[in-house]
């Protein structure tokens, strides 16, 4: 038993995700992911049940690990309770915690989205806000999503919306006192020392490449290279 398998069992997620997996394959049949993407979670049970590190550490720097969409249909089904999608999860965390992340293309879009999400619900208490979405940003998002956003206080007035307000309703201004209790949450699950860590390892990224930050947060978001697809070679 090597040091990087003692590390995943430590995790909850994987203490509840490996059981008695038997490598029947019925997990990789309903997964959506591996429908689309290069991408087996029979394999990566089978890889991390072997216990050898050089095979888990390749895992923590690959692409597979961030091809899992997380949806969970894999524990519906396994006939023995096992729930790769949960193996996946303390993957990513430990991938995350040891910077391995950044050595895969996939891995290193955890930076913009920890950016991004992590400061929208510290800041605004919402995963997605209107006040935090650019529309230069999201182009695909279309006209009528700028419109929107360029009139949202009526927009959302007009369904009903309490946005930016006092008191209950959807978008409602989250009071102070609890965004610091959700700061304090951060800091005492490790949230926060989480985000710290995906920063650190992301900046000695770009600096290897290269990159100021922010062309490289920039760069991440938005570069997709052919080759994960199951119709690509």
């Amino acid at each position: 038993m090597g040091r990087l398998f003692d590390e995943l069992s430590k995790d909850y997620r994987f203490k509840e995700g490996l059981k008695t997996c038997i490598n029947c394959g019925t997990c990789t049949a309903i997964c959506p992911a591996a429908e689309f993407y290069k991408y087996d979670p029979r394999k990566v049970v089978d890889t991390v049940q072997r216990k050898d590190d050089g095979e888990i550490e390749a895992l923590l720097r690959s692409e597979t690990i961030w091809y899992c969409g997380e949806c969970m249909s894999c524990v519906t089904r396994c006939p023995r309770g096992n729930g790769p999608g949960l193996v996946i999860m303390a993957l990513r965390n430990l991938s995350a915690r040891l910077g391995y992340f950044t050595d895969s293309e996939k891995g290193r879009q955890l930076w913009p989205l920890t950016k991004t999400l992590n400061n929208n619900i510290l800041h605004t208490g919402y995963c997605i806000h209107p006040s935090t979405f650019d529309c230069d940003e999201y182009p695909e998002a279309g006209p009528i999503t700028r419109w929107v956003m360029d009139n949202k206080e009526e927009v959302f007035g007009r369904l009903g919306a309490n946005y930016e307000g006092k008191g209950p309703g959807v978008l409602r201004r989250i009071p102070q006192a609890d965004l610091d209790e959700l700061q304090a949450i951060f800091d005492e699950t490790g949230g926060t020392e989480r985000m710290e860590a995906v920063e650190r390892a992301s900046r000695d990224k770009a600096a290897e490449l290269g990159m100021d930050f922010d062309e490289y947060t920039k760069y991440t978001y938005e570069h997709c290279s052919v080759g994960h697809f199951n119709n690509e070679e």
